[in-house]
């Protein structure tokens, strides 16, 4: 699901959970034992990129399928959402730099993983967004509060209230990334970055990292927050209908 090729001190990380790099079960134990096999590494930089046609779709479908077909679907839904937060937290705590290298779409659970990072780099012909509220749920594996710190409530009102995606070229102007990169030029261009990054002293950036995380404002009780009002939503008729659904569209 997830295979690395290490250059220097930059690990690139490609996924590869076909079709489109969706978040079940396996996909987050994935990268719980790759964050542990990096543990004590001397990693500087980290380059996550996709190998399907898109960065990430977000939800395993299926799973959610198997999730509401049980009485217990909500508490096991909020438990899967609880292990994507850990998993983010880890890649957002680690000592390295995480670039997230976005071609195609980055939707949901799958933008919220490029949130998690560090520095982000979107194709212009990229599709970025967190559509969650159109089948009656939140983008709650950290969506909801990441996006909020980086790019003020004012564009967070936008992308999630208003379900609106973005291109690369927009999503930069608005500062969901950092940079936009023509699409054929998007690999070099990321890799470059990753590569100059890497250059750097690893312990200045682990420093700097931890530095401007103190700048932050209390981040826990937002995440709290996502997992209850994801569970309260999956309890109303309104949202179970509209996850029916979307999970039963064709």
């Amino acid at each position: 699901m997830l295979t690395t090729e290490r250059i220097g001190a930059t690990l690139v990380v490609t996924m590869r959970h076909a079709p489109v790099n969706a978040f079940g079960a396996e996909f987050v134990a994935a990268w719980n034992d790759l964050l542990d096999k990096l543990a004590g590494d001397d990693v500087a930089a980290m380059l996550v990129r996709s190998g399907q046609k898109v960065f990430s779709a977000g939800a395993d479908l299926k799973m959610m399928r198997a999730f509401f077909a049980g009485e217990d679907g909500a508490e096991r839904l909020v438990t899967h959402v609880e292990g994507m937060q850990r998993v983010f937290d880890r890649i957002e705590a680690a000592p390295f730099v995480s670039i997230a290298e976005i071609a195609g779409a980055a939707l949901g659970g799958g933008f919220e993983l490029a949130l998690a990072c560090d520095l982000r780099i979107a194709a212009r012909g990229a599709t970025l967004g967190l559509p969650e509220a159109r089948i009656g749920l939140i983008p709650g594996a950290g969506g909801t509060q990441r996006l909020t710190r980086l790019c003020g409530a004012g564009v967070a009102r936008r992308v999630i209230l208003g379900c609106d995606t973005m291109d690369g070229a927009t999503a930069e102007r608005f500062g969901l990334v950092q940079w936009s990169a023509p699409d054929a030029e998007l690999p070099a261009f990321a890799l470059a970055t990753a590569q100059r990054v890497a250059g750097l002293s690893a312990g200045a950036l682990a420093a700097s990292k931890r530095c401007i995380g103190a700048a932050q404002t209390a981040f826990g009780a937002g995440l709290t927050l996502e997992r209850l009002e994801t569970l309260r939503l999956l309890q109303t008729p309104d949202t179970r209908a509209r996850v029916r659904a979307f999970l039963e569209k064709k």
